[in-house]
């Protein structure tokens, strides 16, 4: 039995605790610290939070509960219906990659069910003395009420923070670390960031061995970033999300595996409409791409954006993000789909000598296989990544710039 066990929230240096317990009895504690308002915050916050808390821990306890993944789990909080509906979709949808990865299917995993007269209640008002500590950065009191904007070293999240400048809209970024790493240098290109680190209880997991693989880490931010919107009294949260997730890479008989299931647009609206409805209707999350395919975001990203970040943002994982990697500076790893994926993408509107990479791509024989899944060739698996569709990146290599090379195979 996987137990979701509680959370915590300590008022003093806005940090958070969420407990769980595995099959065998281990017992697992995340820890994520929050940047702090300086002044106390009401008592209507205070009830909001524990509603997202609450969506945290739920969230979380995706990265624990793949170690050993059972069908029986303890909650000790009330659920109704439809939060229990949308705690299969975390769970099952949301973990389809994993199961992929660990020749699972959808019946192995955990169901959610309705539960009446547990012992906490997520809507009670939760102790507190009205004192802060002192902590090393705060929102300061012009922070408050702005909207906030989950800002990366990617492309799509660079593009929204640049349509907000240029809109003179103010905001404050967020970004979301983890344990001690480097902030990126490009996250405080428009202003200091408030930080949200996470502490993935690492020693518990290598004690519980277990199974591994691709959990839904958006959606764990964007819980994130609800607390941390509650903390800073924030309207909105702005997301770099397009039309993304909506095919799938594989199936597992009839169920589809989808490494971006987060940013599935089905996935984005049934978290609205939870936020709206069991945490607040005041914190809206929206992204100013959400219509744009990746092909688009591509090319508005080199008209408004390349001049300014063109050198310094990356969508690379191996190069800046691996345990213990130095990734103040962003780098790209040219040998991985995503890396590939990006240089299909500005293909049709970047000159060869702009990219990134230092060479050209398609003319790389270690990449060839790799192309082969991004176009949808020779039946090759589409790499498990947060990717273009097949179309759009026929598209991009079909419309590409003359000075740019050859793939050695043939695409429709």
């Amino acid at each position: 039995m996987f137990e979701f066990n509680s959370f915590e929230f300590d008022y003093l240096t806005s940090t958070a605790d969420f407990n769980y317990q595995g099959p065998t009895g281990i017992r697992f504690t995340e820890k994520v610290e929050f940047t702090p308002p300086q002044h106390p915050i009401s008592r209507s916050q205070q009830v909001l939070l524990t509603r997202a808390l609450f969506l945290a821990l739920i969230a979380i306890g995706t990265s624990y509960y793949k170690a050993s993944p059972t069908k029986n789990i303890k909650l000790y909080f009330n659920i109704d219906q439809s939060q229990a509906d949308f705690f299969i979709r975390i769970y099952q949808e949301g973990l389809g990659q994993f199961a992929f990865e660990n020749h699972l299917t959808r019946d192995d995993l955990v169901e959610f069910k309705p539960i009446q007269g547990a012992p906490n209640d997520i809507n009670h008002q939760p102790k507190y003395d009205g004192v802060i500590a002192k902590v090393d950065n705060y929102l300061s009191d012009q922070d408050l009420g702005l909207p906030l904007v989950l800002l990366s070293g990617g492309k799509d999240s660079l593009l929204t923070a640049e349509k907000l400048h240029r809109q003179n809209i103010a905001f404050k970024s967020v970004y979301i670390s983890n344990n001690k790493a480097d902030l990126p240098d490009i996250v405080s290109s428009y202003g200091k960031p408030l930080v949200i680190r996470r502490y993935v209880d690492k020693e518990a997991l290598k004690k519980a061995g277990g199974l591994n693989g691709h959990i839904p880490v958006t959606l764990i931010n964007e819980s994130l970033a609800l607390i941390q919107a509650i903390l800073a009294d924030s309207p909105k949260i702005y997301l770099g999300l397009g039309r993304e997730g909506e095919e799938p890479n594989a199936f597992i008989g009839d169920f589809p595996v989808n490494h971006q299931w987060s940013k599935n647009p089905s996935t984005q609206a049934a978290l609205k409409e939870y936020v709206k409805t069991y945490v607040t209707p005041d914190i809206k999350i929206e992204s100013l791409l959400e219509s744009k395919s990746e092909l688009e975001i591509a090319k508005e990203f080199v008209e408004l954006c390349w001049d300014k970040f063109g050198n310094k943002f990356s969508s690379c994982n191996v190069a800046n993000y691996r345990q213990g990697a130095k990734n103040s500076s962003l780098k790209w790893c040219g040998k991985c789909p995503k890396c590939a994926n990006s240089f299909l993408l500005f293909a049709p509107f970047l000159p060869l000598k702009k990219q990134p990479f230092g060479h050209d791509l398609f003319l790389d024989p270690d990449l060839t296989d790799t192309f082969k899944g991004l176009l949808g060739v020779d039946d090759f698996i589409k790499p498990l990544e947060c990717v273009a569709t097949y179309d759009e990146l026929r598209w991009a290599y079909h419309h590409k710039l003359p000075e740019y090379g050859n793939l050695p195979f043939k695409i429709d």
